[in-house]
């Protein structure tokens, strides 16, 4: 057995980081997506702005790519100092561990309105559950920025240019989104896959303690790592106030589909868990409503050759927007989740939260506080209520 390197050298090797000239950056990934979120408007960007990005990696593999996304711009934006390095603590990261991403070759990218692109590989190894850092620097951010508002994960900004540093002495300023940073991959041993979590505040881990990963998908991505299956990779694609339906926040489910699921690489599973928000809103959105929507998404995950796993919706009973009607109108669409057999599986969330005395309502045990976001506890009785055979599957099989 060969010693073993120090954390730094084998998270991202010192040697050919950049790639051979005249590589073209691409709006394609490759490998397997270890991070990613979910890019909404984020307000107006500010010009030599920089931002130092923290994300929880789950696949391990080597080869990192990131992705940019400038998905909701109205102009060209330009990254002149993109780095990727290992936390530390707080914004400072390993020593030895900052490297610079190349695009094409290239130091300097620039990306279009509405679109993204991936970095050249970085070689070296990235373990799993690593605090991969990415820090970036736009001199000409204007317009509307894009980014993921609510990360439950404490990053950091400056002024000026200083993503090659590693200290974190210049990133004073602390913010609790993302920015511009939408997906990770890296290159994992053949047959590896990964499962994206399309949902809405719950899978995005509103309630779930900042800074400790405790969203459900952050606990199912650890029993991945635990598992004997070949699908070791977790995207977290949930966003806060999203509908199946309706844009506002963000896309709806059918319209962030491709971009924020299909796009990723190496996706084996869809895990849809959304409609919540659908209902509670009152719009007159009904239960047929819902399973149309949800068959679209079936559709078109199984034209793209992915499974899909559906997700039982939660109960609400106590949130200010519970009524009996939207209770009908949930237990209907739960049905339909549980019964159809147009699901390649099914997870019961319902039944893993709802309190026994009233079916309607969370279990006091796991409730966040508001009646409708679990808390950590929660979080992690969901994850633990997958079936990861499930999320290994063949939907040409």
């Amino acid at each position: 057995m060969r010693p073993a390197l120090p954390l730094a050298a084998v998270l991202l090797a010192v040697a050919a980081c950049q790639s051979a000239p005249g590589v073209e950056a691409t709006a394609d990934g490759s490998g397997v997506v270890t991070w990613a979120a979910s890019a909404d408007r984020m307000g107006d960007g500010v010009a030599g702005r920089g931002y130092r990005l923290v994300v929880h990696t789950s696949a391990a593999g080597t080869d990192l790519r990131i992705r940019l996304s400038n998905a909701f711009g109205d102009r060209p934006l330009t990254f002149d100092s993109v780095y990727a390095g290992i936390q530390k603590q707080g914004a400072e990261l390993r020593p030895g561990s900052n490297r610079r991403l190349t695009f094409g070759g290239a130091r300097t990218v620039t990306v279009p309105a509405g679109g993204t692109v991936w970095s050249d590989p970085l070689p070296g190894r990235l373990p799993a559950a690593t605090n991969l850092v990415v820090s970036l620097h736009s001199p000409d951010a204007g317009g509307p920025a894009s980014g993921h508002w609510m990360a439950m994960q404490t990053s950091y900004a400056t002024q000026g240019d200083h993503t090659a540093e590693e200290s974190g002495a210049a990133w004073t300023i602390p913010t609790g989104s993302w920015f511009y940073l939408d997906a990770v991959s890296v290159r994992a041993p053949k047959d590896t896959g990964a499962v994206v979590a399309l949902g809405d505040s719950i899978t995005d881990g509103w309630q779930s303690t900042s800074d400790l990963n405790r969203r459900w998908p952050d606990y199912l991505a650890r029993r991945l790592q635990r598992a004997d299956t070949a699908v070791k990779g977790v995207a977290n694609e949930g966003l806060a106030g999203n509908k199946v339906l309706a844009d506002g926040p963000g896309l709806s489910a059918l319209n962030r589909l491709e971009r924020d699921v299909l796009s990723q690489p190496g996706v084996r599973t869809v895990f849809i868990f959304q409609g919540v928000n659908d209902i509670k809103a009152h719009t007159g959105v009904t239960a047929e409503d819902l399973i149309e929507g949800y068959r679209e998404i079936v559709d078109r995950a199984h034209a793209a050759g992915k499974c899909v796993v559906g997700a039982t919706i939660g109960p609400f009973k106590g949130w200010h927007e519970w009524d009996p009607a939207a209770e009908a109108v949930r237990q209907e669409v739960n049905e339909f989740i549980r019964t159809s057999g147009e699901f390649d599986a099914v997870t019961d969330f319902d039944r893993i939260l709802r309190s026994p005395y009233d079916r309607a309502r969370m279990l006091p045990a796991l409730d966040g506080g508001d009646h409708i976001h679990p808390n950590d506890k929660g979080m992690q009785a969901m994850a633990d209520a997958v079936d990861l055979s499930a999320l290994d599957c063949d939907v040409t099989g």
